[in-house]
């Protein structure tokens, strides 16, 4: 009897146990679906905007996507009192600030809210990524998963706002995909609520050269003795009125925007006449007449935003207090990327901070690509956690993260780590780089990552490198791209193809995503770095798989200057052509009679070194600033010549223009020398040249007899008046020199 009573005890505890535990569960999840069914409607609150009732669609629409299961989207006066609730919009009870969001449970109901639609929208894609687990890599590549039944936890009690507010990532992915930038809480504009006319360089917009200049100089920078229409005479009155009247004419034109650029033009030639001179001066910095002038401007429209640039010669801070409404942009264009501001940048991090004790309305101009080689290697990665941090510490509430908008080296993994850094500084960037490579390209996911990894331990190697946006693949041939690694690259990437080779979607992505280290072993090629990297007819094999890879992928630009991928390989099969034909000119002593600098180590053998110049002048180009080319080749002995070609680069936007003329003169003993010809610059230079272009300056001549041959090439040793650099010494960078 005992026995049997003490059994009944132990099941009918055991009994209440699992009664227990059943209704413990209960109390601590929501089921929002269960076994394909719901008993939720999702309820929009406040006014129906149709920002809000697009939030509540996209609720239901990812729900569905999981689980099959369509739940009902209604207002606050429909609601079926049987039915558990997702609230979606402005919660009334909650005081929540412009870019808060929150996510509450109450009971069986959850509050899905934000302080403005905007916040609205990323309140419901952050429920769906970080309680849902829905991811987005790329537009039209989600990762969303599929459940019969979706559990929550009940208490959930998230709230958050983000502390940088207006968050721009420079991507196509983003600006061509407003769904997409959404769900990365980014903006889908480089410029959201500027002018569209007048976002950035805009003196030349408000008073132009070709209206002003000659009428009326002293609108205009004085440089030394002479007027130029580099920039704009800031202490001219009738300027300022004319800078005033532009700009109330461009919002009446354009009422809906609410901030203008009134900022000076791509160029350092600031005005140095008396007036402006007294007052930098005064202010301890060049900024001190461009903030006097732009709140004067700001005065006058004291409802709008007038944005001005912190920028090369402005960006040290000056004396005087910017205006509420002035937001000053500051620039990071001169920073080392190959580690955090604050190491590498001080210069630029002390600007901040001085700019951070006059206002706070800052919004930093970042840039995070190579802009001279879009598809270049640039391993930064482990530097834009700490540059965004630091931006945010110190009174920044807009960033605008400049990719080259055009595809650039790893293309949707840096638009995706941007996004979530801008959104939470603090996330985990080996986290989200590994969430993206496993989630975008599958079982190769592990080698690309593999890629990401070792490139950064390896610049981490040369603490001396100088990672600069407009550098080239041909500076870290010694380091980071050194050939072995080289060799390991390319086998990080074999494998990745290997591991989709049946999946030609994933695959597609993969070869994308190599094209950077394509790109660097073909610069090493060019450069023959070594035996395992030198031109050769199967060159041309590698320079067609490239050119395919992008052209399937809608790759059409290789820098900023409009240097297309059609340009790239076509100059590169020109190269192949001049590297693989007879020179009786290559290894031969090169005796220089006007002065290099700086570019190709100033060797003069690199006009006959073998080493071919790509698009950059880096790119073992030898230059020559403000002063013409004279070179002498010894050839050793007396040898038929029947043509001479020498290369030259032009790059406009940094005062690189093809020289006027190329003459050739020919010599037995090296004293006295007969011309053999003169060759001209087959595109002078005007305002429509191409930015990016190389040019062969060649020269046939009846067969003849010389030991020694001499180059002029006749620079213009001065940018025109019209360029930006206007004054300043023009560069000619020449490279191999052929001789046939």
């Amino acid at each position: 009897m005992f026995k049997s009573f003490n059994a009944y005890l132990s099941k009918a505890v055991h009994c209440l146990l699992i009664v227990i535990v059943l209704f413990s569960c209960e109390d601590k999840n929501i089921t929002l679906v269960n076994n394909g069914a719901s008993n939720y409607e999702i309820v929009f609150l406040g006014e129906a905007t149709q920002s809000a009732y697009q939030s509540a669609e996209t609720l239901q629409e990812y729900i569905q996507k999981i689980s099959d299961v369509s739940i009902d989207i209604v207002d606050e006066s429909s609601q079926n009192t049987n039915k558990h609730k997702i609230y979606v919009g402005h919660n009334s009870d909650e005081n929540l600030s412009k870019h808060q969001i929150q996510i509450l449970s109450d009971q069986e109901n959850i509050f899905i809210s934000g302080g403005s639609d905007e916040a609205v929208s990323d309140a419901v894609y952050e429920f769906l990524e970080r309680f849902l687990g829905c991811k987005w890599y790329a537009p039209n590549v989600e990762d969303v998963p599929k459940k019969s039944t979706i559990s929550l936890n009940k208490n959930l009690n998230y709230t958050y706002t983000p502390q940088i507010t207006t968050r721009t990532v420079h991507s196509r992915l983003f600006y061509e995909n407003e769904k997409f930038a959404a769900q990365h809480k980014v903006t889908t504009k480089a410029f959201p609520y500027y002018m569209p006319s007048a976002r950035v360089h805009t003196f030349n917009k408000f008073v132009p050269e070709e209206k002003f200049y000659k009428s009326n100089p002293e609108y205009f920078a004085l440089r030394g003795n002479k007027r130029l229409p580099t920039q704009l005479c800031l202490t001219n009155a009738k300027v300022l009125d004319m800078v005033k009247d532009s700009v109330q004419s461009l919002f009446k034109q354009n009422p809906e925007a609410s901030v203008i650029s009134v900022s000076g033009n791509d160029n350092t030639q600031f005005c140095e006449c008396g007036n402006c001179k007294k007052i930098d001066d005064e202010e301890g910095s060049h900024a001190g007449t461009m903030i006097r002038f732009v709140n004067e401007v700001a005065k006058a429209f004291p409802e709008k935003t007038i944005s001005t640039l912190a920028y090369q010669y402005t960006r040290k801070p000056c004396k005087t207090k910017p205006l509420k409404n002035v937001l000053i942009t500051l620039c990071s264009i001169e920073c080392d990327r190959s580690a955090p501001i604050t190491q590498k940048c001080t210069d630029f991090a002390d600007d901040l901070k001085g700019w951070s004790k006059l206002t706070d309305n800052i919004r930093i101009w970042d840039y995070t690509t190579q802009f001279t080689n879009f598809l270049a290697p640039f391993p930064n990665f482990n530097t834009l956690q700490p540059n965004i941090q630091f931006f945010r510490d110190h009174n920044t509430k807009w960033v605008f993260e400049q990719h080259s908008s055009n595809p650039s080296e790893l293309f949707e993994l840096r638009s995706y780590v941007m996004a979530k850094l801008l959104w939470n500084p603090d996330a985990n960037v080996d986290d989200i780089i590994t969430e993206f490579t496993n989630g975008y390209y599958h079982e190769a996911g592990p080698f690309v990552k593999s890629y990401v990894d070792l490139i950064h331990k390896e610049l981490k190697n040369y603490p001396d490198f100088f990672l600069f946006l407009y550098g080239d693949p041909s500076q870290a041939f010694d380091a980071y791209l050194n050939p072995d690694l080289l060799k390991q690259y390319v086998t990080f990437f074999n494998d990745a193809e290997k591991a989709v080779a049946n999946r030609p979607d994933i695959l597609k992505r993969v070869k994308v995503a190599r094209l950077s280290i394509d790109y660097a072993v073909l610069e090493a090629c060019r450069k023959s770095v070594s035996e395992d990297f030198t031109i050769t007819e199967t060159t041309k094999a590698l320079v067609g798989n490239f050119m395919s890879v992008c052209n399937e992928a809608n790759i059409n630009l290789m820098n900023e200057m409009g240097y297309t991928v059609t340009d790239y390989g076509n100059a590169y099969l020109k190269s192949i052509e001049v590297a693989l034909q007879p020179n009786i000119a290559s290894g031969k002593k090169v005796t220089l009679l006007t002065k290099p600098k700086k570019y190709a180590n100033e060797d003069p053998q690199a006009l006959t070194d073998g080493a071919l110049g790509g698009s950059n002048f880096y790119s073992n180009w030898l230059g020559f600033e403000g002063n013409h080319l004279e070179a002498i080749i010894d050839l050793d002995e007396k040898k038929e010549v029947k043509s001479i070609s020498t290369a030259f680069l032009q790059v406009t936007n940094h005062i690189v223009f093809f020289p006027k003329e190329v003459t050739y003169y020919g010599s037995v003993d090296g004293k006295n020398y007969s011309k053999l010809g003169t060759v001209l610059n087959q595109f002078p230079l005007n305002k429509k040249s191409k930015i990016n272009d190389i040019q062969y300056f060649d020269l046939k001549i009846k067969p003849s007899q010389w030991r020694y041959l001499k180059i002029k090439a006749e620079s213009l040793k001065h940018a025109p008046y019209w360029h930006h650099g206007a004054g300043l010494p023009s560069w000619i960078f020449a490279d191999e020199v052929i001789v046939n």
